[in-house]
């Protein structure tokens, strides 16, 4: 059986290099590749992957969002993250999402081949570097993600904010008048208490929308 893949990821060298390592695993083939989330959610809707694997942090719509929406619009795709982050809070927010794996990006290729297979066979699969203090957290009912005050139409447009559009183009990109945006904005910045937008890109890469190395 094939197991038919979709990757998602920012950055073009890391797509070539993940496309020809996924390739090399027996059983499986790329079916696409996309360069931020919501080319990813297009994608998904085209080609039916079974899995897709998503980078956390990417343009226009980030990983984490663009997981939950598979999961509503797509459940029979299933989920793999793939990140820099480590801490537990990212973990939790990929599972609350939807994720059926989180593997670290500094990874063995043997870890992204296990957790492809977990995954496709029905399972789960998170790097055994961020699963042992989080599952303590789960267990005690401790864990709280950041960001979550926020509604899924408000991170997007915080992070469109955050990468510098202007309320015009949030506007055409998620295709709602200038108005509804304007209020999404006053909406989010009452919820975080934030005035400014400096303010807002900070908290913005504080919860990993965006990468303040891009």
């Amino acid at each position: 059986m094939t197991h038919r893949i979709l990757l998602a990821d920012d950055h073009a060298l890391m797509r070539a290099g993940l496309g020809k390592l996924v390739a090399s695993f027996a059983g499986c083939e790329v079916v696409a590749e996309a360069a931020d989330g919501r080319e990813a959610l297009a994608l998904a809707k085209r080609h039916a992957p079974d899995i897709v694997l998503l980078d956390i942090t990417m343009p226009e719509l980030n990983g984490l969002d663009a997981c939950r929406r598979l999961a509503e619009e797509l459940p029979a795709c299933r989920v793999i993250l793939l990140s820099m982050h480590s801490s537990e809070d990212f973990v939790l927010r990929g599972v609350q999402a939807g994720a059926r794996g989180y593997v670290l990006k500094d990874a063995a290729p043997e870890e992204l081949e296990l957790a492809i297979r977990a995954v496709a066979a029905g399972g789960t699969f998170y790097s055994p570097k961020v699963t042992g203090h989080l599952v303590e957290q789960l267990r005690r009912g401790e864990a709280q993600p950041r960001g979550d005050e926020l509604s899924v139409r408000q991170r997007e447009v915080l992070q469109l904010i955050a990468e510098g559009r202007s309320t015009r183009e949030i506007a055409e990109r998620l295709h709602l008048s200038v108005k509804t945006i304007e209020t999404h904005r006053a909406q989010v910045m009452a919820k975080l208490d934030i005035r400014d937008v400096a303010s807002l890109t900070r908290y913005a890469i504080r919860i990993g929308l965006i990468d303040p190395g891009d």
